[in-house]
């Protein structure tokens, strides 16, 4: 999976798509560039809500990116910028952000734009019927008015420094929503948006359709038609790309290494590698009477070998995890070394939370009960599932005995995660720039659907976090954070496992891709295939 903490994160790093128009020039005597292209992207998962209030995984926020917008989003240098604002500002005391809107900015179904969509997706995000992890990034709302149709005004309790970023989520139609039940309305898989790709069709676990918007107020994207493909197994997915039925995929490691650096390879796709701003783990329900204890969690953390995981996983692209915060973060706490492989200290913790060897010798047991657990993980994400294994060999050597089950995406996020139905699962999380991570860890955000779904509880946690959100002197919220890393640290409630670099490769039709900050695809818009190279 990789869910996401914000909406915005993924305006930030997600544009995509394709149409079909005359060929244009950008200036005299340039390379004639196509707008009649299209690009079929793999995907090892399908969406769930073509929403972005209700949807909280990655291949919804793929598609969400392109056919919504926020107020502000991302540029390539990760700063926040208007987006449906044509400009903001932030009053002296940080209590209130004035947006003015652009004017003439049309839905996909011809529908203008105004303010009264965003004062309806304000309610809607903030409704408790309305079944959305993002609610906790508006807790601290006084109030939403619009002065007028293209001027929004938003006052709060109390200074909230992630305010700005929070602006980012996708604004939904309110003629299209309004009157009906937000979770169940039919335009959940029929989207109307206001972004550079409008909806065409969708076939469950097979493909989503996205065409170029002719009207999308930055100018119609240059590729017309985007195609996400499922195709839950990432073998079938790079024979996929060989044959030239997708045109952009991200590998495994044992692909990126063994398969894409020949010559032969080299001539016909491009490869983008960068450090990710997400983290893999395993997160255990704490709820499970197995994972109540601490100790125990530590004793886990003692006894997978992540160094030897990121080498013969990843083949070494990637780093070990210490929390929740990647090193190119600046909340990212570098004086916190990770527990390392230490069987000794493992056996030491089990056997101080009360965990003995069963008469045979093998299996952990206590109060007669064995230590025995599932260990769940998406289909089609073969490094987790090499992961989840070496965890269940591993986690054996110290006589716990996982059982590794793989899930098919939407029913492992709807039926366990989201219904807290589990008892450990391996995953991984997607972030955004600020590092408020208050919907992960807080105890308030355990309803169904939203982040905190191992159900972490702590006191101390939750009142950084609160902190957090209302501190703007920079070195205090770092410090903040750092303190929030430590504390998580040493409670594991997750088995924090690696940063993965992130590693695309795609098709040399495509042109004017540029690695930045905001990784490649935050002008996805300006990509485009010269017209001798068209393919479709």
């Amino acid at each position: 999976m990789i869910k996401g903490l914000k909406a915005v994160s993924y305006t930030a790093a997600v544009i995509l798509a394709l149409i079909f128009l005359p060929s244009c020039r950008d200036k005299p005597g340039g390379i004639k560039k196509s707008q009649g292209s299209m690009i079929v992207r793999g995907s090892i998962g399908d969406a769930t809500y073509l929403n972005p209030v209700l949807s909280a995984d990655s291949s919804s926020s793929d598609i969400n990116g392109l056919v919504f917008n926020g107020l502000v989003k991302y540029n390539k240098d990760l700063q926040l910028v208007g987006d449906l604002a044509k400009d903001f500002s932030v009053s002296a005391d940080n209590l209130k952000i004035t947006f003015n809107l652009r004017e003439g900015v049309k839905w996909h179904d011809g529908r203008e734009f105004t303010s009264a969509d965003v004062i309806f997706t304000y309610n809607a995000i903030t409704s408790t019927s309305t079944r959305t992890p993002h609610s906790s990034n508006f807790d601290k709302v006084k109030k939403v008015t619009a002065p007028g149709p293209y001027r929004v005004i938003v006052e709060y309790v109390e200074p909230y420094a992630p305010a700005l970023e929070s602006w980012g989520m996708g604004i939904i139609p309110e003629h299209l929503y309004r009157g009906s039940d937000i979770n169940n309305n039919p335009h959940n898989r029929n989207p109307v948006g206001t972004g550079p790709y409008k909806f065409i069709n969708w076939r469950t676990d097979d493909r989503i359709v996205l065409e170029a918007f002719d009207k999308y107020f930055e100018g119609r994207p240059n590729i017309g038609r985007f195609v996400y493909k499922i195709i839950p197994d990432q073998s079938v997915q790079f024979m996929e790309l060989r044959r030239g039925t997708i045109d952009w995929m991200s590998p495994t490691p044992d692909q990126w290494v063994a398969e894409t650096s020949g010559q032969e390879f080299g001539s016909k796709f491009n490869r983008f590698r960068y450090p990710s701003f997400g983290f893999t783990y395993m997160a255990y329900n704490l709820d499970n009477s197995l994972f109540k204890s601490e100790k125990v969690r530590r004793a886990i953390s003692y006894a997978v070998d992540k160094k030897k995981m990121i080498d013969s996983v990843l083949q070494g692209l990637g780093t070990v995890a210490t929390g929740p915060y990647p090193p190119v973060s600046w909340a990212y706490d570098e004086g916190i070394k990770d527990y390392g492989y230490n069987l000794r200290e493992a056996k030491r913790f089990l056997r101080e939370a009360g965990w003995e060897k069963d008469k045979a010798g093998g299996i952990l047991t206590k109060d007669g009960r064995k230590f025995r657990f599932t260990l769940m993980t998406n289909q089609g994400n073969e490094t987790r599932k090499l992961a989840a294994e070496i965890i269940q060999a591993q986690l054996k050597d110290i006589g716990i005995d996982v059982n590794v089950r793989i899930q098919e995406w939407s029913s492992f996020i709807n039926q366990y995660i989201d219904k807290r139905q589990f008892d450990a699962v391996l995953l991984g999380w997607s972030l955004s720039v600020d590092p408020d991570q208050y919907p992960l860890w807080h105890s308030s955000q355990v309803a169904e659907g939203q982040y905190n779904f191992t159900g972490f509880n702590d006191r101390r946690v939750d009142k950084l976090l609160e902190e957090g959100r209302r501190t703007f002197d920079f070195k205090k919220r770092k410090e903040i954070y750092k303190n929030i890393h430590r504390i998580l640290h040493n409670k594991q409630p997750y088995l924090f496992l690696y940063f993965s670099d992130a590693k695309h490769v795609i098709d040399k039709r495509f042109k004017n891709i540029e690695s930045a900050k905001a990784g490649i695809r935050y002008n996805f818009t300006k990509w485009y295939v010269p017209v001798e190279l068209r393919k479709y």
